[in-house]
């Protein structure tokens, strides 16, 4: 009986990893047909990588999911934050490849070695979590945009990143949600040399040097990055920075800042923020780097 009980979890699994869970096809966004056999394929490859913490029907609430920070993506909404396309429209499924290939910084969502049909296997079944948002030849997927030439380059480095803290401070008002990182006195200058006029001390937001909660559409409060801490989800070098400043964070009241600003100033605003990352690693420069914005 001892083993029997030892057993039977792992003859349930079995069972169910071969159950032959759908007997059609479904056709999703972009018109792809997926065939039943690869979506049961991706059926088995989900419960063996990814229900621990997404759950068995894709809510976020596997077993693992408790206490996570970030949570677990909830599939079922049919909403993806680091998608390269237009914010609100449909990824395409490199999108997914990457993340699932590459995870995401600072959470959970670790790098897993999945590759050719089980790989894609797997982002046909986690469609099946929305089928509101995926299934049926009408669906269309997202916006692709081409990544804009770097005007700078390692040589122009330098003039990217003082481009680039004007761009954060006063062009694109980063410190709407995120905090400042240059001192009044600079921030007023910035302002002078854009908008001809000085900033009035009433005019300094009082939470400029905070974080500030945005409300997301996870069920749960986004807090914007302080980038010389908080490590970047879907951000490996300045390019990728480029991408993700020009799509935005789907879901997470980041917008999308393609034809906002032009090309130039997303490349400076992305050098920008790859120097803030540096601090990261170094407290004894991060803490004096922050401390200059209370002189």
């Amino acid at each position: 009986m001892k083993k029997l009980s030892i057993l039977f979890p792992l003859l349930t699994l079995l069972v169910s990893c071969n159950s032959g869970k759908f007997k059609e096809s479904k056709t999703f966004a972009g018109g792809k047909v997926v065939s039943a056999s690869k979506l049961n394929m991706g059926h088995d490859t989900y419960l063996e990588y990814c229900v621990q913490c997404h759950g068995y029907k894709g809510e976020g609430d596997g077993p693992s999911s408790k206490g996570m920070y970030p949570p677990p993506r909830n599939l079922t909404q049919g909403i993806y934050k680091f998608a390269n396309v237009v914010g609100g429209e449909l990824p395409h499924d490199e999108d997914f490849y990457r993340i699932i290939n590459h995870g995401l910084n600072g959470s959970a969502m670790l790098p897993w070695d999945l590759h050719g049909d089980r790989l894609d296997a797997v982002v046909q079944y986690v469609k099946t979590f929305a089928p509101q948002v995926w299934e049926g030849a009408d669906k269309t997927l997202g916006t692709k945009y081409e990544i804009p030439k770097d005007p700078f380059g390692d040589t122009y480095k330098h003039v990217a990143i003082e481009k680039g803290k004007k761009v954060y401070h006063i062009t694109a008002a980063c410190t709407q949600c995120h905090r400042g990182y240059e001192n009044k006195e600079t921030i007023s200058a910035y302002n002078t040399e854009i908008n001809n006029a000085p900033l009035k001390p009433e005019e300094f937001a009082a939470d400029l040097y905070q974080l500030k909660p945005q409300d997301g559409e996870y069920n749960y409060k986004v807090i914007p990055p302080d980038f010389t801490y908080h490590p970047l989800r879907s951000i490996s070098n300045v390019e990728s920075i480029v991408i993700r400043l020009m799509y935005g964070v789907n879901g997470s009241g980041m917008p999308g800042w393609k034809d906002v600003v032009t090309d130039e100033e997303l490349w400076a605003l992305a050098y920008y923020v790859d120097y803030l990352r540096e601090f990261k690693q170094d407290v004894t420069k991060r803490e004096a780097f922050l401390a200059k914005t209370q002189e």
